[in-house]
């Protein structure tokens, strides 16, 4: 029976056993909370950033921060059509139009001068997203919105550890939004983060996230407008500090991992992998290698396939969103569709190990030979 080695999976250790375990028995009444400013003062001080709101998804992180710009119904966003729909989805909870535009072929992110045509009168902001870990071009994005007055939102759900020219990715543009679900490079079960330095935005989150309650209002239960509910529970914030603490272990393990995968698969030709462009530090979430020319005749779908009878749970890289029944468009998005179809995420966490990977890659070279 072959070994089963799957996507990804959290490490959980006794620290975060120990935290979850006092979180339950003691985080109650007065101290229903400790946990959670505990979890946003150290991810504050990892990120750099000035203001953190813990979330129940990165999801909910995101319809926060459109809704504290005043993203609504009549507006537009800019979007990268390669990613996750949860990147996008929240576009239209508030009832804002997306605005799909192409990646980039070498950084698989969005492509800045696409971002910049796309501009309207009706555009209201620009969401980028740090796909795999791989880092958005950020000064040329940030220049484009400057010249236009718009605000910059950052995904970096995927991109937690990574680093753009010195900086956190998730803690440069105006709001940066971060993923805990289980598969990612740490973990609260599920769970995310808005991050932003601006105070002014700060001021309108606080008050969404305390469903429209001011805290400056002296009256008990009024409420000045309607907010939104996602704030993170004190057991999730016990786990994710936890992890916190161990986030440079962690990242540096994502690490170790890709470079046992560019190690072990170096022979095998025209793969294109994740990059890390000079001034740059990738966390690789996921490695992840796209089918070059080489392999036109090779089918993803049947690559997976066989890994999957080898039991290697890999993934196919995202689909382009405006090729799904919610966003469907006929567009032309050919970095995009290339790297949506010719793309395989590798499995990576923590506890992998070096005959893991060469088991991997074993499999890969011979489905490619």
């Amino acid at each position: 029976m072959s070994r089963q080695i799957l996507y990804a999976k959290p490490s959980i250790t006794q620290r975060e056993i120990d935290y979850v375990t006092d979180a339950i028995a003691t985080g109650w009444g007065e101290r229903c909370y400790d946990y959670l400013v505990r979890f946003r003062q150290a991810f504050a001080e990892y990120l750099g950033s000035q203001h953190v709101f813990p979330t129940a998804s990165c999801t909910g992180a995101l319809h926060l921060g459109l809704a504290a710009l005043g993203v609504g119904p009549g507006d537009e966003v800019i979007v990268p059509d390669l990613t996750w729909i949860a990147s996008v989805a929240p576009v239209t909870y508030v009832g804002a139009t997306p605005v799909f535009v192409d990646a980039l072929r070498d950084t698989w992110c969005i492509d800045p001068a696409a971002v910049e045509a796309a501009i309207t009168p009706r555009t209201k902001a620009i969401l980028v997203v740090h796909l795999y870990g791989n880092l958005v071009d950020l000064d040329a994005v940030l220049t484009i919105a400057r010249r236009h007055g718009l605000p910059v939102i950052e995904d970096a759900a995927e991109a937690l550890g990574s680093e753009y020219q010195g900086r956190k990715a998730g803690s440069i543009a105006d709001l940066g939004v971060f993923s805990f679900h289980g598969t990612k490079t740490m973990t609260t079960g599920e769970g995310g983060a808005l991050v932003t330095n601006r105070d002014d935005l700060a001021a309108a989150i606080a008050v969404l996230d305390a469903h429209g309650r001011n805290s400056k209002e002296k009256r008990a239960f009024w409420c000045e407008r309607i907010g939104l509910k996602y704030k993170m529970s004190n057991l999730q914030a016990a786990l994710g500090l936890a992890q916190v603490e161990r986030l440079d272990e962690l990242v540096g393990k994502r690490r170790e991992v890709f470079g046992w995968y560019r190690e072990a698969l170096g022979d095998v030709p025209d793969l294109d992998w994740n990059p890390e462009p000079a001034g740059t530090i990738n966390s690789f979430w996921m490695p992840t290698f796209i089918l070059g020319q080489r392999w036109a005749h090779v089918d993803r779908d049947a690559l997976l396939a066989a890994f999957q009878a080898a039991g290697i749970a890999a993934r196919p890289a995202f689909y382009p969103l405006t090729s799904l029944p919610p966003f469907a468009a006929d567009c032309h998005h050919p970095n995009s569709r290339e790297l949506g179809t010719r793309g395989v995420n590798l499995p990576s966490y923590f506890d992998l190990l070096p005959e893991d990977i060469a088991y991997v890659a074993d499999q890969v070279a011979e489905v490619l030979a």
